[in-house]
């Protein structure tokens, strides 16, 4: 089933990101195209270091781009620091560790105010009121005055989303949402996240190491390898029928695989990304002698791969997929 998106809300268009790292550049964002449409939820998953925080930063305006643009609601993004906070507006960050992302000297009062504040919003109190009770956290006077070190980490994640809520975006960047939190409040700060998309119709972008999050929550699915999108699609099919060897690696962790792929090796330095396919190093096909069998090998180690489209449709950045699916 193909999904269709409505209208694009946030697109990263031909995106790089570059830092200088010991004299070299490393490049954390190596050319990604991804679109977020009204009402959708996509996932960005990968390992640490593959640069899915970096991507999530320079779609929020945290960073800028070395190359490429950053389009909401079809204009690029502007710069200028009146405009960032206007578009800061309309897209909002929730970090993973609720007990840093708020002041411990702060109440719960005044860590959702702050938005609303900076903004110079009127009608303080009723959005401070309706936000912590969009974010589950009622009655909500009850928790006005008090401090995150008096609260459950769920209860502080609320508070967290409850602030970002407050601006009455039109998109959340989730970035590891639940990491911090136990096993059976996740669930519920999932649950959350789904209800405000279907009630206040919020995009989001939830950033994520874990495959098992993507399948509970995400409409679509983007899986990032060494500062590009390797494979991307509707979530059922790609966590399905993954094509892509690295997200096959992925889903091969989760309780219910049938079938352990243990990669060898680190992600490489993104100041020297690979020749051929960026993965072919650490590469179960390659390495098991079936891409040698397919007739890929020499182009998985020698022939670099065209850029992802952002397109809603299934896609692997794979030359042995590739032949596979031609065969």
């Amino acid at each position: 089933m193909t999904m269709t998106v409505t209208q694009t809300l946030l697109e990263a268009r031909d995106l790089h990101v570059e830092f200088s790292s010991r004299g070299r550049r490393a490049r954390a964002v190596d050319g990604v195209n991804l679109a977020v449409g009204q009402g959708e939820i996509v996932a960005l998953v990968g390992e640490s270091g593959c640069g899915k925080t970096t991507l999530a930063r320079t779609l929020l305006g945290l960073e800028r781009p070395t190359k490429g643009q950053v389009l909401y609601g079809g204009a690029a993004l502007d710069y200028s620091s009146k405009a960032l906070k206007a578009y800061r507006r309309q897209a909002q960050l929730v970090l993973q560790d609720p007990t840093g992302a708020l002041n411990p000297r702060h109440t719960v009062y005044e860590a959702v105010a702050e938005g609303p504040r900076i903004h110079g919003l009127a009608n303080e109190e009723e959005i401070v009121r309706s936000a912590l009770s969009r974010a589950g956290l009622r009655p909500p006077e009850r928790f006005f005055l008090r401090y995150p070190h008096e609260l459950s980490g769920g209860q502080r994640q609320r508070v967290v989303i409850a602030g970002a809520l407050a601006l009455d975006p039109s998109l959340l960047v989730a970035d590891e949402p639940v990491a911090s939190l136990d096993a059976s409040v996740r669930g519920e700060i999932l649950a959350l996240l789904l209800r405000l998309r279907d009630e206040l119709g919020l995009s989001a972008l939830v950033v994520t190491h874990d495959l098992g999050l993507a399948w509970n929550i995400a409409d679509r699915v983007a899986v990032m390898y060494l500062g590009r999108i390797v494979e991307s699609g509707p979530v059922e099919q790609v966590l399905t029928e993954p094509r892509h060897p690295y997200t096959q690696a992925l889903l091969s962790v989760l309780p219910e695989s049938t079938e352990r792929v243990v990669l060898t090796g680190e992600p490489p330095d993104p100041t020297r990304v690979p020749g051929g396919c960026r993965f072919h190093a650490r590469c179960q096909v390659l390495s098991s002698g079936r891409a040698a069998e397919a007739g890929v090998a020499d182009l998985c180690r020698g022939e670099l791969l065209s850029v992802l489209p952002a397109v809603p449709d299934a896609q692997a950045a794979c030359h042995y997929a590739a032949r596979s699916q031609s065969g």
